[in-house]
């Protein structure tokens, strides 16, 4: 039986306003992370898939409900103090907007060494810079690079100092918003190749956020669909995109667009605005791995 990395239990957050208007992101969401897997959030914009990844990463403190992260409650106050450097190096975030994620005034030495610095913890391989040498090169990038800042770098470069900077922590689960998001079409294919070969080597866990329903099926193991802050869809990849079972999933995966022109042009894609679908039901599982909301 696989390891249970990460424990959602119904999960809520509201956004409060001045006003005393309430804004529900995410609505009673329970999942879980296993060891070593891939699991992907997808959904509209505002469907709650960042709220979801904030709340998971100590960022918002959750209206009700509770996460557990290697049996740690992380939304209790004490056992979060009591095991604060665990929850804060064996959990990474990678951000869509490398730019306001890495610290302009750095070099990409000091940037992956960070958080040894923080934390400090001993680099493995003696100094901090041959430490930020070493990640460097596991995601494709050579010391020349070292002393250069992020201004100096490309999209897709600066992308990859994120992801080496999160992997010089050795976690257990890294968290990425939307990292392909503000990439080329070519950079974005890089580092999902990139993603896959570093979970691959290293066995981490990764709870990956995107809105390319391709991507997503190329690299994640799992999938939970978000409609409205609420999941109405979770299911083993092959099994969501060959047979999605509720109304929503089955719009979006309708939106997927065709590699063939002519197809695509004469494709009539769904209006989600327009569309109204049941958020009500009870989260029941209709084949093995796969639960909807009905």
């Amino acid at each position: 039986m696989a390891e249970i990395l990460v424990d959602v239990r119904h999960l809520t957050h509201e956004f409060r306003f001045p006003n005393r208007q309430r804004l529900r992101a995410l609505d009673d969401v329970s999942f879980q992370i296993e060891r070593g897997e891939i699991l992907g959030l997808v959904g509209e914009s505002g469907s709650g898939k960042s709220t979801a990844a904030r709340c998971i990463m100590n960022v918002y403190k959750p209206t009700a409900g509770e996460i557990f992260f290697q049996g740690i409650n992380t939304c209790d106050s004490a056992a979060f103090r009591a095991n604060k450097k665990l929850l804060q190096t064996q959990r990474q975030f990678i951000f869509q907007d490398s730019t306001s994620s890495l610290n302009q005034r750095m070099t990409v030495a000091d940037i992956i060494a960070e958080p040894m610095v923080i934390h400090k913890i001993r680099p493995p391989r003696h100094t901090h810079r041959a430490e930020a040498a070493f990640q460097l090169h596991y995601v494709g990038m050579d010391e020349s690079f070292l002393d250069k800042r992020p201004a100096e770098l490309s999209g897709g470069q600066r992308q990859r100092v994120a992801i080496a900077r999160a992997l010089s922590m050795e976690p257990a689960l890294l968290v990425a918003d939307e990292p392909i998001a503000s990439l080329d079409v070519s950079i974005q294919a890089q580092i999902i190749n990139l993603f896959k070969h570093l979970q691959q080597e290293h066995g981490f866990s990764i709870l990956f956020i995107a809105h390319d329903l391709a991507m997503v099926e190329y690299l994640c193991d799992r999938v939970g669909v978000l409609y409205r802050g609420k999941l109405v869809e979770l299911a083993p990849t092959k099994a969501l995109y060959g047979d999605p079972r509720h109304p929503y999933t089955q719009a979006l995966l309708s939106a997927i667009p065709h590699p063939d022109p002519r197809t695509e042009r004469q494709r009539e894609y769904p209006d989600f605005e327009a569309m109204d679908f049941p958020r009500d039901g009870t989260f029941t599982e209709v084949a093995p791995g796969h639960f909807v909301l009905m």
